[in-house]
This record gives structure tokens, C-alpha cells and sequence, in this order.
């Protein structure tokens, strides 16, 4: 071999490595690119906010049974992902509140469980805590994927507050903060999502209301003021001077709320009674400073409810937070159109 051709095969060489380490460097970049913009874009599943330490999606959803009676105010529930409001004996309510976005210490009351309760955390499964019940409920709530953590179960995960002018049982509290750590592997983790969430910048089709009224019964109707610079539903209850502050003086309030129209088997507000969660009914969606009328399907427990809109396009939701509320298909929901 020439001289000449040694030194263009030598070239040709130096140049093939050069450029196989400039693949390879371009690969690493755009691994780590993507490892980082996974770590942005990851989202909490309960919420659709951006979960960028993984915080959400590494353990699983804690679902507490909080009094919704005359011992107010509540305490934690502001930072739950997701509240529902079922209504139980007398026509009262009462809230299933559940965490897996925030751990705060102090959750409750921490009151019964009802026959409804299984079929709202079944999609969810983890953590269940609550004070007792009867045993049909207990019964009941025995049938769901998830680890029960009641008075006697939960040791020092749950406490009576000394300083509570509250009686028993409206001054049992739980420390969800020490129940994740306590109990991070209850599965599923995470849990899946509820809901499906939309791009906060697009717009939302829907009349634009400023409030809306769910007439629950015995009291318990509930209003919701949209907050325009908030971008909240406020929520407050009758009468006015029960207004939904927690007890760190925090109005209670929701980006979202969900109102699906139940039957209660057995009757509403009946001992014993059970609201049918599953098999479909009218819906309400308040997302937005609007109102997005349509319906809500479930053909099994395993899975959530399925919200469409008149034309059977699935309804998203504003990432944040979420209510739902589950009156009886007589209550009424009544709007007031925006000023």
C-alpha cells in the first residue's frame, strides 16, 4: 500500500470514530432530554397538575371519612385531591375525601363508614380510614380492594385532640402525613386517574354560570360561587354562618365540580341506604365558569364513571382539584347565569 493510501485510510478511519462518538453523544443528550422531560410533564393522577418530584405517583390514594355535621370546621380536606359528597341517614352528608397529592397531618373528623363507600374507592383501591360503623357497612366496605385503617387498627395514626371543644366522636383526627409512610405500598401505586383533564388555556363549551345551588336536603344544600380570579368554585353552605372555612381559615373551594345525579337504594336518606354508582345517569359538569350538561356512565365497579357531553364527547376537566357531588336523581341543581 502507497504512502497516499495509508494516510486517506488512516483519515477515513479518524473520521468514521469521530462521528460514531457524535452519535453517541447525541444520543446521551437526548436520553437525558427526555429523562428530564418526563420528569416535567409527569402529572398527579388524581389532579392532572405536574408532578415533577413524583411525589403523587409514588404512593398510593388515602380515602378518610370526614364529618359534614354541626362539629365543624373540617381540617385537611382543602388539600384533598378529590371529595365526594354522599348523602347518608336523615338526608345528612357526609364527605369522602382523598389524598395522595398532599399529605397534610390533620384530617377530619374522622366519622363511619356507609354502604356507598366501597363502590367510590373500588377504581382506586389503598387506604380507607375511618371510625367504625354498623356492620352491614362494615360489611360492605369488606368487599373492596383496600387496607382499612379504623380507630382501633390505626394505633397512633389516629388521635383525639385534647384541646377539640368538640365531643366524641367529632374529635377523632387522622395524620395522613404518617399514614403514606406508614403505609406507601398499599396498592395501587399510584392510583389511577378519575377523570380525564384538558389543556388549561382551551376553551370550555357551556353556558357561563356565576353560581350554582345542589339542594341537598336537612340543611345540607350546598352553593358554589365561581371565582373569575381564582379560576375556583367557592363553596359555601346553609346557613351562611356554617360556611365551609377549615380550621386554618381556609374557604373551602374546588377547580372542578362534578355533580352526578344517583338513585339511593333502599331511599334516600334511609339507614342503610346506597347510592348506585355504577349504570349511568344525567351529569353536571362545572369546569371553567361554566356548565357542561351530560352524562355519566359506569358499567362496572372496577373502572370510573365515564363523563360525555350532549354529543357523547368525553367531558375534561381543568387540571386541580375536584368535587363530586352525589344528590339523589329528585334533588334539584339549580343556575344562576353569570353577571
Amino acid at each position: 500500500m502507497s504512502p497516499v493510501s495509508a494516510r486517506l485510510r488512516r483519515n477515513q478511519w479518524v473520521a468514521g470514530g469521530v462521528a460514531a462518538l457524535v452519535i453517541v453523544a447525541a444520543v446521551v443528550v437526548a436520553l437525558l432530554v427526555a429523562g428530564s422531560n418526563d420528569k416535567n410533564t409527569a402529572t398527579a393522577p388524581l389532579t392532572g397538575l405536574p408532578d415533577p418530584d413524583g411525589v403523587a405517583n409514588h404512593r398510593p390514594a388515602i380515602t378518610v371519612k370526614v364529618n359534614n355535621t354541626d362539629a365543624r370546621p373540617q381540617a385537611g380536606i382543602d388539600r384533598a385531591d378529590v371529595v365526594y359528597e354522599e348523602v347518608v341517614e336523615g338526608g345528612y352528608t357526609r364527605l369522602a375525601a382523598i389524598f395522595n397529592s398532599h399529605a397534610p397531618d390533620k384530617v377530619g373528623p374522622v366519622r363511619s363508614v356507609r354502604r356507598t363507600d366501597q363502590s367510590i374507592v373500588w377504581p382506586i383501591g389503598g387506604l380507607f380510614v375511618y371510625s367504625g360503623g354498623a356492620q352491614y357497612a362494615i360489611d360492605s366496605i369488606n368487599t373492596a380492594p383496600v387496607k382499612q385503617l379504623d380507630e382501633t387498627r390505626a394505633g397512633a395514626l389516629m388521635f383525639r385532640d385534647p384541646l377539640d371543644p368538640s365531643a366524641a366522636p367529632y374529635n377523632l383526627w387522622a395524620h395522613v402525613d404518617q399514614m403514606f409512610t406508614a403505609e406507601k405500598d398499599a396498592p395501587p401505586v399510584p392510583p389511577p386517574a378519575l377523570f380525564v383533564y384538558r389543556d388549561p388555556h382551551a376553551d370550555v363549551a357551556g353556558a357561563s354560570v356565576g353560581s350554582f345551588h345542589v339542594g341537598f336536603a336537612a340543611g345540607f344544600d350546598v352553593t358554589w360561587a365561581w371565582d373569575a380570579q381564582k379560576h375556583v368554585w367557592a363553596r359555601t353552605t346553609n346557613p351562611p354562618a356554617a360556611s365551609d372555612v377549615d380550621a386554618g381559615g381556609v374557604h373551602l373551594s374546588a377547580t372542578n365540580v362534578v355533580v352526578l345525579f344517583v338513585h339511593y337504594q333502599g331511599g334516600v336518606g334511609a339507614f342503610g341506604s346506597e347510592a348506585q354508582l355504577t349504570g349511568s345517569g344525567n351529569a353536571l359538569v362545572f369546569v371553567g365558569g361554566r356548565e357542561v350538561k351530560g352524562r355519566w356512565a359506569r358499567p362496572d365497579k372496577d373502572q370510573p364513571a365515564k363523563l360525555t357531553d350532549s354529543d357523547g364527547h368525553e367531558i375534561k376537566l381543568t387540571p386541580g382539584n375536584t368535587w363530586v357531588e352525589l344528590p339523589d336523581a329528585s334533588y334539584d341543581v339549580t343556575t344562576t347565569p353569570a353577571a
